[in-house]
C-alpha cells in the first residue's frame, strides 16, 4: 500500500487514535509510540505519526532512557521527523527529567546509596561527558547542597581534593558523597577512581568530614563503594 493509498491516522477507528485514546482510556492506555506521535502530530508521507515513532524507538532499542540521550540532530535523520518535532520530543523528555528531579528535592535524608542514585541518576543519566559531583550533608544526614566540581570529556574529568574540601568546610558539612558518571557504560571504579576516593576520605579525616559513599551512576545502574565495602 503506498502514501496514496495508506490509512491516515485520521481514518483509524477512533479508539486507536493516539489522542481520542488519551481522553477516552487515559494516558497509562498509550503506548510508548503513541505518546510519541501526539508530541509529532503527523508523519511523513509514506507513514502515521505511530508507525515514524515506532521506528525512532526501534532505533534506541525501545529504551526511553536511550531516546533522551538523542540530541535534536540525531532525531532530524528520522524521514519525516523535523526540527519542530524534534525538539516537541527533547522537550517532553526534560520535562519529565524535571519532573523527577523535583519529586527527589522533597527527600531530604539520605539513609541508603539507593536515596543517593536517585538523585543523581537524575542528573548524569544521559549525559555524553563525565561529570563529578559532591552530596553534602549535616550531622542528620540531611542534605545541605549538591555541588558539581568538575567536568569533562567521555573518558574522565579532573576532581581536585582541595575545592571538595573547601565547599564542604564552607557549608560546614558533617559529611559529603561523592558522585560521578560513567558515560561509556562500564560501572567497574577505575584506578584514579579509586585514588580519589582514598585521598579525599584521608583528608577528610583531618578536618573531621567523613566520606560516606561514591557512586558511580552508568546505564540506569549504580555501583557503591560503600556498599561493596570499599570504604
Amino acid at each position: 500500500m503506498d502514501y496514496q493509498t495508506r490509512l491516515s491516522i485520521k481514518d483509524w477507528a477512533v479508539e486507536d487514535r493516539p489522542r481520542e485514546k488519551l481522553l477516552e482510556k487515559g494516558t497509562h492506555t498509550l503506548s510508548d509510540a503513541e505518546l510519541i506521535a501526539i508530541l509529532i502530530g503527523s508523519g511523513s508521507r509514506s507513514e502515521t505519526a505511530v508507525e515514524v515513532a515506532k521506528k525512532i524507538l526501534l532505533s534506541v532499542g525501545n529504551n526511553l532512557n536511550e531516546l533522551g540521550k538523542l540530541s535534536v540532530h540525531d532525531l532530524m535523520k528520522h524521514k519525516g521527523i523535523g526540527e519542530a518535532k524534534a525538539i516537541s520530543i527533547v522537550a517532553a523528555l526534560e520535562l519529565g527529567r524535571r519532573r523527577k528531579l523535583s519529586d527527589i528535592r522533597e527527600k531530604k535524608k539520605i539513609s541508603c546509596s539507593r536515596d543517593v542514585a536517585e538523585i543523581f541518576q537524575q542528573i548524569l543519566e544521559d549525559l555524553p561527558h563525565e561529570e563529578f559531583w559532591i552530596l553534602l550533608l549535616n550531622r542528620s544526614n540531611r542534605i545541605i547542597a549538591k555541588i558539581k566540581t568538575s567536568q569533562g570529556g567521555i573518558a574522565g574529568t579532573v576532581t581536585d581534593v582541595r575545592i571538595i574540601l573547601r565547599e564542604a568546610l564552607e557549608k560546614r558539612a558533617s559529611s559529603l558523597i561523592l558522585c560521578h558518571n560513567h558515560p561509556s557504560g562500564n560501572l567497574t571504579p577505575s584506578e584514579a577512581d579509586i585514588s580519589i576516593t582514598k585521598k579525599l576520605k584521608e583528608a577528610g579525616k583531618l578536618m573531621d568530614i567523613q566520606v560516606l559513599d561514591h557512586l558511580i551512576i552508568a546505564n540506569n545502574q549504580f555501583f557503591s563503594f560503600s556498599d561493596e565495602g570499599l570504604l
